[in-house]
């Protein structure tokens, strides 16, 4: 008889500074899709859900799927929002033979800081202890050890700016088949050290975590693991288990944790690492200035600090302003998240001029208030596209009512739901040609590099004191635990 397996997703990075909850409606406005509605949008596309659907084929499972749904990173989800999504999933347990979950493995709700961990042991409760469960996670996952606990493997990507989705939920399933057949026992051995912050946030292009993956795959290939899962952790989160982690899953636990305990030393070794260099952003500006008039690459200038992929609210206003005040010409910039705006826009009409009050509204002590704007409404999309870039993998994206808006030589894209720029989609859906401009401005930390590098002239990062600024110690740390690396001195 076919297995039956259940596959869902539940994805959200929290930052617990964010004075946005995460409802339902976030989700939507993102990503959610129910039952039949899922092989629909995910079927051949190089996705997690998509990889496992190419998996059940393969296997020959007999897959349920009751929910894939993922938000934009923000503030704690509601629970109510988890308690539905998290009942859906629930209730697809009955009669599985096995689980395969994409979940992000730094959520935290109202009630739980360990949103994954009360999920995972739900699962646990109704599958039982004999039904492998096995998820995949995004590398920036806060893995406590509830969530080794009730999983049979964690399967970490591997790559950041995050390309692999697909291959590790590959990974997963091969996993997961040969659990449910028996062939292997799996358990979860976690290892981690009073850290914050380390592994150079994660870049897999540095030296830690470089050498991280390496010994893993040397590790795997050699049959002393099954699977070696290194985390660099989410920092914007105000939790006891903060931090970088090893995640080893082996047959025997023992084992695995040795394995596991040896690596994190390494960790330890190189938490002072940092590639990230910031430019100020004054010197920022001239470099783009100098070089707009000959420029046959556009310089890309990275906001780091309002990066909606960890959190911020994509709406600070400093960067703009500064490239405004400059006389910046041939600028593209993406974006600024402001609802309110596209809609003013709208009413004012395309061809149209229109005066707004723009971004600096969510918290205008962070990153800069609302900035007076007078432009032309050159477009008004609903913001859906097609992502094929390396990050998207051919799936649909939505970023609500989308709007250009030409104020001089820059030509500006509003948002009405957060999303920071992976993809050059989010540029050509609104009839900008990235690729001919001689200034970029993108708010992300990493992921645009993916796409964005490749047609970039020069990169540059610059923190223009947003949620997501890098100074840790100016955060409100409340419930992680002390002494840790780098706030106290050990």
């Amino acid at each position: 008889m076919a297995s039956r397996v259940l596959v869902a997703e539940f994805m959200h990075e929290t930052n617990t500074f964010s004075v946005q909850l995460t409802n339902e409606q976030a989700f939507r406005n993102s990503s959610y899709y129910l039952g039949d509605e899922i092989p629909l949008a995910f079927k051949g596309t190089r996705t997690s859900v998509g990889a496992a659907f190419e998996a059940s084929t393969k296997y020959g499972w007999d897959v349920v799927h009751p929910v894939a749904a993922g938000a934009n990173p923000s503030g704690r989800v509601t629970d109510e929002c988890f308690e539905a999504i998290a009942a859906r999933i629930l209730d697809a347990c009955s009669g599985v033979d096995g689980v395969l979950l994409h979940l992000h493995g730094s959520m935290s709700t109202q009630s739980y800081d360990d949103g994954e961990g009360e999920l995972l042991a739900r699962i646990r409760t109704r599958v039982g202890d004999d039904v492998p469960v096995i998820a995949v996670l995004d590398l920036h996952a806060t893995v406590t050890q509830r969530m080794a606990d009730n999983a049979n493997a964690l399967i970490s990507y591997r790559t950041y700016p995050h390309v692999d989705q697909y291959e590790r939920t590959w990974q997963a399933a091969e996993l997961l088949e040969k659990a449910m057949a028996g062939v292997i026992s799996p358990k979860v051995a976690l290892a981690r050290r009073p850290i914050l912050y380390a592994l150079d946030g994660g870049r897999t292009t540095s030296l830690p975590m470089v050498e991280l993956l390496r010994r893993g795959e040397q590790i795997e290939a050699a049959g002393k693991a099954l699977v070696v899962s290194v985390q660099a952790g989410f920092s914007s989160a105000d939790v006891h288990d903060i931090g970088p982690s090893i995640a080893v899953t082996g047959n025997d636990r023992a084992s695995a944790r040795a394995i596991a305990e040896e690596l994190m030393d390494y960790v330890w070794e190189q938490r002072s690492f940092s590639s990230i260099h910031f430019t100020p952003l004054d010197e920022a500006i001239a470099k783009a200035k100098a070089g707009e008039a000959c420029a046959t690459k556009p310089l890309i200038i990275a906001d780091y600090s309002d990066n909606p992929g960890s959190g911020a609210y994509g709406d600070a206003t400093n960067l703009l302003r500064a490239v405004l005040d400059a006389g910046l010409q041939n600028v593209g910039f993406h974006a600024i998240c402001d609802p309110e705006a596209v809609l003013q826009a709208q009413a004012a009409g395309v061809g149209n001029r229109v005066t707004l009050q723009l971004g600096g509204k969510t918290d205008p002590t962070m990153g800069g208030g609302p900035l007076e704007v007078t432009g032309h409404v050159a477009a008004i999309t609903d913001g859906s596209f097609i992502a094929y870039g390396p990050m998207g993998g051919g799936a649909r994206r939505s970023y609500g009512l989308s709007l250009l808006l030409r104020v001089g030589g820059v030509e500006i894209i509003v948002i009405s739901h957060n999303g920071q720029a992976t993809d050059l989609g989010q540029f050509t859906s609104l009839g900008v040609d990235p690729t001919r401009k001689s200034t970029l401005i993108v708010k992300s930390m990493q992921h645009f590099r993916a796409a964005f590098e490749p047609i970039s002239r020069e990169v540059l990062e610059v923190d223009t004191g947003a949620l997501s600024t890098r100074n840790f110690k100016e955060r409100p740390y409340r419930k992680i635990r002390r002494p840790i690396w780098p706030l106290d001195d050990i």
